[in-house]
């Protein structure tokens, strides 16, 4: 818990959940799993949502990437 705040860990769960929603059929089939980080409970929604984005479309390549081999 990085927020101590409860208020302040719904808001960004709140966020998570609109912005997961928002690429909803982008990602089907991946289980995420969202740890904020403490700048978080300081940045706004809309940075929030734009930090949330880079990670989607880098789960997005990673999905289009294929499997990873390590051998």
């Amino acid at each position: 818990k990085h927020c101590r705040r409860a208020v302040a860990r719904n808001r960004i769960k709140r966020v998570a959940r609109e912005s997961f929603r928002q690429k909803h059929d982008l990602m089907a089939g991946l289980d995420v799993v969202v740890i904020n980080q403490p700048a978080a409970a300081n940045a706004s929604n809309n940075e929030l949502f734009a930090s949330l984005e880079k990670h989607w479309q880098n789960c997005q390549k990673a999905r289009n990437a294929g499997p990873r081999i390590d051998g």
